[in-house]
């Protein structure tokens, strides 16, 4: 009993991971995609797809959950062991930008169904650990605002959203994003331009 259990679990687990794989790709590709479509896409009856997830809300939530995770997972990697303020902002931007690049079209979906302030809830860790990183840079005067580091890290983290924006509407090409939105960042820090684009560069390198 407890095999087949167990067998039940791990099917049921795959269906799962096939779905939330099959119903980004379908979403990125058409952002009215329905559960139908994604059930046939992912090559399962619409019950199985309603089994996991309640409701079409509910599924891009959990979505948004999956990339949250990856876009804290590449942040902490990029500033492990990087001791200047401004080089650990301009390394987490970049990092940050190629998942928020991969999910940028679901980001703007989301903002249907999920609400922003649920987004803000979901990157509220991520947050916090830019606000401890920008109070470090204030206090060694490595950034100079007349923001505190929390509202300084709100608005860094609604210039990502602006550029992700500008990337969906054409205004600015996907492969120059992230540069940009680096350099942006830490010009908003009161870094000077030359230098947070010369920064951006080396660590690009």
């Amino acid at each position: 009993m407890a095999a087949m259990t167990t067998g039940n679990t791990s099917r049921a687990d795959a269906n799962r991971r096939r779905i939330l794989d099959v119903a980004l790709a379908e979403l990125l590709r058409d952002p009215d995609a329905s559960m139908d479509q994604i059930a046939r896409a992912a090559g399962v009856v619409r019950r199985t797809v309603y089994g996991h997830f309640p409701s079409r809300e509910a599924l891009i939530s959990t979505l948004v959950d999956g990339a949250v995770e990856a876009l804290m997972a590449v942040d902490a990697h990029a500033r492990d062991g990087v001791t200047d303020p401004a080089e650990s902002v301009a390394r987490s931007v970049l990092a940050l930008w190629e998942v928020a690049d991969r999910y940028r079209l679901l980001v703007a979906l989301a903002q249907r169904t999920v609400t922003v302030q649920g987004i803000r809830e979901r990157l509220a860790p991520l947050r916090a650990g830019k606000v401890r990183l920008l109070q470090q840079g204030l206090d060694e005067g490595v950034f100079s605002s007349p923001l505190p580091a929390p509202a300084l890290a709100y608005v860094h983290e609604q210039m990502l959203f602006a550029v992700m924006e500008a990337v969906n509407d054409g205004l600015l090409a996907a492969q120059e994003a992230g540069r940009s939105a680096a350099v942006t960042v830490l010009t908003a820090a009161g870094v000077p331009a030359s230098p947070a684009t010369a920064l951006v560069a080396k660590v690009s390198e």
